[in-house]
């Protein structure tokens, strides 16, 4: 297995912890994180040498990349495991899932690109890939089935692990915050490229909030000390070190728990902010020269997953040189004072969370045994 970053790794996490029980002494190996290895996944390289985003920055790490990729192809051609899975990552992914399908070795890929955003062409190249896909939106299983790529829809994991009635009030104590005074999480995201570009904007943003309300609290939770030490030094830099936050290690989802309005960096985060059905402003921001580049690309007007899933603007989105801190600051601000728009956003968001809702632990391990055994 391959999982190129957080997200991935609590994805795949899932389905191991369906698939280890039936397959216990199966060693599972490849590229994973600490969520993997809860269920006895060995990791042969760290994880985060693949969590890099954007068309220049992954230019940058290239050479390294392509030499862990071709050490794994190399690895995996000799030892000729029952089943190849990807977990997302499609750029590192779907080349060598081509290389070891054309060596006969079952390849399977968790989680598609979202080829019904942009780059629809890539479908043909998932074809020569995937021995079977797995999905966990359910408008992609008839993609998948018309283009004639065996599919199986297994829910969204984050639907069975987020709760459907969200205790606000045991989070906030958890995290030791005063529950007479609202609370706005920020999550700029959990790779270093995205800390790098969504930092300053966001945490200018919570200064502006601040000022308005004193008894404010901001929450910004990190990925991990890496993440934590970079975003630090970013602020430090920003001239931002008194603006009041709460930096939480990981427990992200506490976190998002805890608030009454969430600013996110666009991506798996977007989602889980909707499933515990929280208000929220999405916004991004990357190097301009991928920027200029990708947002010719796109075939729909939204980025962000709750809007992409519902085919409208539920929560307004701020991308590159839109996503200032004045405008990000307006728009928490009116998520955080529109008692009807919050009334309005959880039932929509219910509404998602049940349709998300599947056995996806035993679903996505079935799939893997079923392809497993077709191939002996």
């Amino acid at each position: 297995m391959v999982a190129g970053e957080t997200s991935g790794d609590m994805l795949a996490a899932r389905m191991l912890s369906g698939l280890r029980p039936r397959l216990p002494d199966s060693l599972m190996h490849g590229i994973g994180g600490p969520r993997m290895a809860e269920h006895g996944f060995v990791n042969d390289w760290p994880m985060d040498k693949l969590s890099v985003r954007g068309l220049f920055e992954v230019l940058a790490h290239y050479r390294e990349i392509s030499g862990i990729r071709k050490q794994l192809k190399q690895r995996l051609l000799d030892e000729r495991p029952d089943v190849f899975i990807g977990v997302d990552a499609p750029d590192f992914n779907l080349d060598l899932e081509i290389q070891l399908k054309q060596a006969g070795i079952p390849t399977m890929h968790y989680i598609s690109p979202s080829i019904w955003a942009w780059r629809a062409g890539r479908i043909k190249k998932i074809a020569e890939a995937v021995s079977h896909m797995l999905v966990v939106f359910p408008f992609e299983e008839q993609i998948y089935q018309q283009a004639g790529i065996p599919v199986t829809y297994v829910g969204h994991p984050l639907a069975q692990v987020i709760p459907m009635e969200i205790d606000t009030a045991a989070a906030r104590d958890e995290l030791g915050l005063d529950p007479r005074f609202k609370v706005v999480a920020i999550l700029p995201g959990s790779r270093i490229s995205e800390i790098k570009y969504n930092t300053e904007a966001f945490v200018r943003a919570a200064k502006i909030l601040t000022d308005r309300d004193p008894n404010l609290q901001i929450v910004v939770p990190m990925a991990g000390n890496k993440q934590r030490a970079y975003y630090i030094k970013l602020v430090v830099a920003a001239g931002l070190e008194g603006v009041p936050v709460l930096l939480v290690d990981g427990r992200s989802h506490t976190v998002i728990a805890a608030a009454d309005a969430v600013l996110v960096a666009s991506g798996t985060a977007s989602l889980e902010v909707a499933l515990y059905k929280k208000p929220m402003v999405i916004a991004y921001k990357m190097m301009e020269a991928s920027w200029q580049i990708l947002r010719h690309m796109g075939y729909q007007p939204w980025i962000g997953l709750p809007n992409i899933l519902e085919k409208e603007f539920v929560v307004p989105e701020f991308l590159q040189s839109a996503a200032t801190p004045q405008a990000l600051a307006e728009a928490i601000w009116q998520q955080l004072n529109d008692d009807a728009l919050q009334g309005r956003l959880r039932q929509r968001f219910t509404d998602m969370h049940h349709s998300l809702l599947r056995d996806t632990a035993n679903l996505s391990a079935q799939a893997v045994l079923d392809v497993i055994q077709a191939h002996k």
